[in-house]
């Protein structure tokens, strides 16, 4: 682990008492009771890359003269994009999801939106906000996405990424720099890496699940540590990606091939050589399970494992395992390719 000057810019981010997420602070004023639009009953929408997903927005009563915009929360830069404005009668839509979105409108009070073919970006906070002259109200909702966080680094070793650097190689493996919020969870869930990686706000962040001398000693507790954000030209770290269910199929085709040769069997059978992020898909939610190291586009050489064994690597818990980098004139592994749908 390299350590930053200070050790005092090195501490653990907890998740806050249960409690303080749902009290208000002493003396402060209740926010504003809802008159026209009803709360939605789950604040939290789940779905999947490729499906089909609805934010609740729904009016009790029609104003006159008001309108219903959609807008998002974006969690790079914490900016509100519009998303869809309507009146009730007409509608227009912006922004880079206006191809992909539509109100739902199953009866004149609804003013739900609808996000069809759901990508990685959709992830994050949105707003349905009634606008009618001084008595704006808004609810908020939450669209997350099932999908796994993995940990990324080029052949040249760790700690090589710029932030634009790091946030272009998950794109490139078919996945997006993950959110605190995907981080954390992925923690939650047994991820323990002991290697600093950029995420999608431009903090610099590694999870420990396993206290130990390499990754900021052992006194430390548990927890997501954090060095907070950093120079996204100058400071280098390794990346944390998110990627959610595939749009095809990942299968390893057996042989003794060289990098290039493992590219052109895929091609013969109408595929491409698989990126890191889909065969991190496929162990996830299609628990692809092989013990043969295989080829993928980034040149490194993985393995996917569902069900730990000791002839496959001995670990005791699933995951995707690295061969690292070798060289791609080697003729030892196999190749996982993916066919999209």
């Amino acid at each position: 682990m390299r350590w930053l000057p200070l050790l005092s810019s090195l501490w653990l981010l907890v998740a806050p008492p249960a409690s303080s997420i749902f009290q208000r602070p002493t003396g402060s004023p209740a926010p504003p009771r809802l008159q026209y639009l009803l709360e939605p009953l789950h604040a939290t929408v789940h779905t999947q890359r490729g499906a089909t997903a609805t934010l609740p927005c729904v009016l009790r009563a029609l104003p006159s003269n008001y309108r219903v915009k959609w807008s998002k929360v974006e969690p790079a830069n914490y900016r509100e994009s519009i998303i869809i404005i309507t009146n009730g009668l007409y509608h227009k839509n912006y922004g880079p999801l206006s191809p992909r979105v539509h109100l739902r409108h199953s009866h004149r009070y609804d003013a739900s939106l609808t996000i069809t073919n759901v990508a990685l970006e959709d992830e994050g906070r949105y707003r349905c906000q009634l606008v009618n002259g001084l008595e704006d109200e808004s609810v908020s909702l939450t669209l997350h996405l099932e999908g796994v966080v993995f940990p990324y680094q080029p052949s040249n070793g760790r700690y090589k990424f710029n932030y634009h650097e790091a946030k272009r190689a998950c794109e490139q493996q078919d996945s997006r720099l993950a959110t605190y919020q995907q981080l954390y969870k992925a923690w939650t869930e047994g991820l323990d890496w002991c290697n600093a990686g950029w995420i999608l706000d431009g903090t610099v962040h590694y999870p420990i699940i396993n206290s130990r001398e390499p990754c900021g000693g052992r006194l430390l507790l548990p927890g997501v540590r954090t060095y907070g954000a950093r120079d996204k030209q100058k400071d280098r770290f390794d990346a944390f990606c998110f990627t959610s269910a595939l749009q095809g199929q990942v299968y390893f085709i057996r042989g003794h091939l060289n990098f290039k040769e493992a590219g052109q069997a895929c091609q013969n059978h109408g595929a491409a050589i698989a990126k890191v992020g889909q065969l991190y898909s496929a162990w996830k939610f299609s628990q692809l399970d092989r013990c043969d190291g295989g080829w993928l586009a980034d040149g490194s050489v993985r393995y996917p494992i569902t069900t730990p064994r000791q002839r496959c690597g001995g670990l005791p818990d699933p995951g995707v395992r690295s061969f690292g980098f070798p060289s791609k004139e080697l003729r030892i592994y196999g190749t996982y390719c993916f066919a999209g749908k």
